[in-house]
């Protein structure tokens, strides 16, 4: 279990990292706009990646994946996460009350190349992966076609296109792909003749009128100078497991990149600022949203070290039984998220698809958290620590 405990940390701080590279104003990934996406998602189709590389090409996804370790341990716990993440940590809970969850992996090779048995053995054992042999070179629409199918009956219909028309063609030889779908029902659910309009102010100095959800009971809620937090949790399950969205509201109204470089830089940021205790609070107010939200995410990774993937020096040599021909890289890798936040509860949804191819502050009352400018929000199990999903809200009025 230490292991496991490790690997967790070490996928948390990956996490992290993603985080505030994804919130960074230097690059224009999500500036402006809310985002979310799944920083569990990536990082299970990232390890079955490397499940397919070799040489210098795992040694670099693993030192991203696992925090700098290396080597045949390093892999082996990456593997051993990914089996303990598809078997218990995103295990469906609702027939016992609690959140249900959806998680799936799959990998599509072209039918003239054969799966490495090794490989597959591994994809399936510790992945659950359904691997299929398709025709890219002849029908590689109909491919596409096929894995959002897969993608949307996973995700309840909340992700329609993973793989928009073009990013697939007769030139792919291997798509991996995640899906995962969360819905859950706050253990304390706000009351909607409660819910009313009020100002959000954004970034740029100017408000919003936006629906905020309020309620004045008992809260996990902590302050911690300029930073408050938040934590929701979803009504539990038949098990142990216990999921929970955090709102991360930092004090000062622009304040919301400096938090995103914060969480990363500082690895043990989120375990310390975790509300432990129930405290009375004045009142809370969060404004209800819902984000939808995509994009391309080689320039992103390659910004945390991992570049050979994508370049003519990849060696994708675990996958393929024959030899891979020269010039196998990764093209692109295509996140989705979707986020919907209310005063029953969140629906949630991610995909990732890795596609190879040949070539003004108000006075405010302590105990109160009025969640009134830009934030950041998770959602985890916390008995495990495992991040599902990460993003932040810059305008509630954004679809």
């Amino acid at each position: 279990m230490a292991g496991t405990l490790l690997s967790i940390a070490q996928q948390t701080r990956f996490a992290l990292c993603l985080a505030a590279a994804f919130s960074s104003p230097a690059l224009p990934v999500s500036n402006n706009t809310n985002a979310v996406f799944s920083p569990l998602s990536l990082h299970v189709a990232l390890s079955l990646l490397a499940a397919g590389s070799g040489g210098a090409t795992r040694d670099q996804l693993l030192a991203a994946l696992a925090a700098g370790a290396h080597g045949p341990d390093a892999a082996d716990s990456l593997h051993a996460l990914a089996d303990q993440v598809a078997r218990n940590v995103m295990a469906d809970g609702s027939e016992a009350g609690g959140p249900r969850i959806a998680f799936a992996d799959a990998v599509l090779a072209d039918a003239s190349w054969k799966l490495n048995p090794a490989f597959q053995e591994l994809a399936v054992g510790k992945y659950k992966a359904h691997t299929h042999s398709v025709d890219f070179q002849k029908k590689a629409a109909e491919v596409a076609a096929q894995v959002n199918t897969w993608v949307e009956e996973v995700t309840s219909g909340t992700i329609k296109e993973l793989l928009p028309p073009g990013s697939v063609d007769e030139s792919t030889r291997l798509v991996l792909g995640n899906a995962l779908y969360f819905k859950g029902a706050w253990t304390n659910k706000f009351d909607a003749s409660e819910t009313r309009d009020g100002e959000f102010h954004l970034l740029n100095g100017t408000s919003v009128g936006a629906p905020f959800m309020s309620s004045r009971d008992d809260q996990y809620m902590a302050s911690y100078g300029d930073l408050k937090v938040l934590r929701l949790p979803y009504e539990q399950g038949g098990d142990k497991r216990q999921f929970s969205m955090y709102i991360l509201l930092p004090e000062a109204q622009d304040g919301l990149w400096s938090l995103a470089e914060k969480l990363s830089s500082e690895p043990e940021f989120l375990d310390r600022h975790i509300p432990t205790r129930k405290i009375p609070v004045g009142q809370i107010k969060v404004p209800k949203f819902k984000i939808s939200f995509g994009f391309e995410a080689s320039e992103l990774l390659k910004g945390l070290g991992i570049q050979l993937p994508f370049s003519s020096e990849a060696d994708l040599s675990e996958f393929f039984d024959s030899p891979v021909p020269l010039g196998l890289s990764v093209s692109s890798i295509l996140h989705r998220s979707f986020v919907e936040v209310n005063e029953e509860g969140t629906e949630a949804a991610a995909a990732s698809a890795i596609v190879t191819r040949g070539t003004s502050l108000l006075r405010r009352h302590p105990d109160d958290f009025i969640t009134d400018h830009p934030f950041l929000f998770l959602i985890r199990e916390d008995t495990t620590g495992v991040v599902l999903f990460v993003g932040h809200v810059v305008d509630p009025l954004l679809a």
